[in-house]
């Protein structure tokens, strides 16, 4: 959990610079940071236990094989 927090935390401060140049407002760029990666962040924790139980299935062999035969 402490990694999904530290990635909350870094991923709040970006959304919020990027809006606050883009639109030179506070409110907006509160918002945005705020909403995108709360909603990111959630998405992200559950990304993580997929991909966690995909591995302990020993999906990564052939994740791998995939990744030979795209980059062939």
């Amino acid at each position: 959990m402490i990694k999904t927090t530290t990635f909350a935390v870094m991923h709040f401060s970006i959304a919020f610079a990027v809006v606050y140049a883009m639109t030179g407002s506070l409110l907006m760029g509160g918002a945005v940071a705020i909403v995108e990666p709360a909603v990111n962040t959630v998405a992200f924790h559950f990304h993580e236990k997929i991909w966690k139980q995909i591995e302990q299935r020993g999906g990564t062999v052939s994740l791998n094989r995939f990744r030979s035969s795209v980059s062939a």
